[in-house]
């Protein structure tokens, strides 16, 4: 069975989803001075706030999910007051920046997940799960709510994501790279490693064929499966075959052929080893296939999301399937030599290709999350 989105909403540091979508487009978007913790000792120096005031404000990322799980339940019209309504919050990092801003014994533990933020959005949604898992958290909560929507646990699930910058966090990618970054450069071959960015994305999925009659022909995107793997490959680097076992799971669970993909929404890191694995893995799965997908990609424009970059790369594909077009990668210049071979968008917007949509999300320790999307 497969689910439709009804609504979402989203937060980067570029604004909500339009105007994060508007600066995509025009790919002028960049990181600006790192307002949190102490750059010089973090080896950071710069990166992707959302700008909402003081970013040494505690429990920041609970009020960003807040704010979008109410805004897409208004764009959805889902009412958990007369329906059956789960959450699944995906995130990398939790609350933690509020336990290194605060003394940690004024940090209950209940609050390091995200029930309290999300019934203040809407007190009558039932069961809250907070998945904290590495940088693909938003891909798992993806397939979690989709199990949960076709088994009918829950009429309509609200799958949601948050992360705020953790300065542990900003140390260990200071700790990876020779020189600070100046700016995150996907698939480029002079890229120098990733910055962080944060923000709240959230989204209403319900199984297809139960929503109510009024609401046929407002789903903005059909989800057909997330395949999944841990390959445990290693604490940090990532597996080109583990990465292609989720591919490959995700065409087996949609019924579907990698060829039949006409674009691919990248996980992109700009890291040293992320870039030329997930090129690999493209290469293998879809290209020998015979497909040729448009790839792009956002983490050039907004940072690294953490948990929320799955649920990000979400939200822009459903703008590329209703607008016709699609941003190239913000930084990338010159693609690296992994990559000369596949369709990389380089400079100008391209019209949306027809086919499926895959979403690609990893996260340390080998946990990888693929989506696949199409046209309602």
């Amino acid at each position: 069975m497969t689910a439709l989105i009804l609504g979402g909403a989203t937060l980067t540091s570029l604004g909500d989803g339009a105007a994060t979508f508007t600066a995509l487009l025009a790919g002028d978007a960049g990181p600006v001075p790192l307002a949190h913790g102490d750059p010089g000792r973090l080896r950071v120096t710069r990166g992707h706030h959302v700008p909402d005031g003081d970013p040494n404000t505690p429990f920041r990322a609970s009020g960003w999910l807040t704010r979008c799980v109410r805004e897409a339940l208004d764009a959805s019209a889902v009412d958990p007051a007369r329906t059956r309504v789960a959450c699944v919050v995906g995130s990398g990092l939790r609350e933690l920046a509020a336990v290194e801003l605060l003394d940690p014994r004024a940090v209950p533990v209940q609050r390091l997940h995200f029930a309290h933020a999300v019934r203040r959005a809407a007190p009558e949604i039932g069961e809250v799960v907070t998945v904290s898992n590495a940088c693909s958290a938003g891909g798992h909560a993806l397939a979690l709510a989709q199990d949960m929507v076709e088994l009918g646990d829950a009429d309509a699930v609200v799958v949601a994501a948050t992360d705020a910058m953790t300065e542990s966090m900003l140390a260990m990618i200071g700790r990876v790279a020779d020189e600070p970054t100046d700016r995150v450069r996907p698939f480029d071959a002079g890229r120098t490693g990733v910055l962080l960015g944060e923000g709240a994305a959230a989204f209403v999925i319900v199984a297809e064929g139960s929503h109510r009659p009024d609401q046929r022909g407002a789903a903005l995107a059909r989800v057909l499966a997330t395949g999944l793997s841990c390959d445990a490959h290693h604490e940090t680097a990532p597996s080109a075959e583990g990465i292609g076992r989720a591919m490959r799971d995700a065409y087996h669970r949609a019924g579907r052929r990698p060829r039949e993909t006409g674009l691919v929404l990248a996980h992109g890191t700009g890291t040293a080893l992320n870039d030329p694995t997930e090129c690999a893995a493209l290469r293998d799965v879809l290209v020998a296939d015979g497909g040729d997908p448009l790839i792009t990609g956002v983490k050039g424009a907004v940072g690294h999301t953490s948990g929320v970059a799955a649920l990000t790369s979400l939200d822009v594909a459903l703008r590329c399937l209703r607008t016709g077009r699609v941003p190239p990668i913000t930084g990338l210049r010159t693609p690296l030599p992994e990559g000369k071979d596949l369709r990389l968008l380089i400079g100008e917007p391209a019209p949306t290709p027809g086919g499926l949509v895959q979403l690609d999300a990893f996260g340390f320790g080998g946990v990888n999350a693929v989506t696949l999307l199409e046209r309602p």
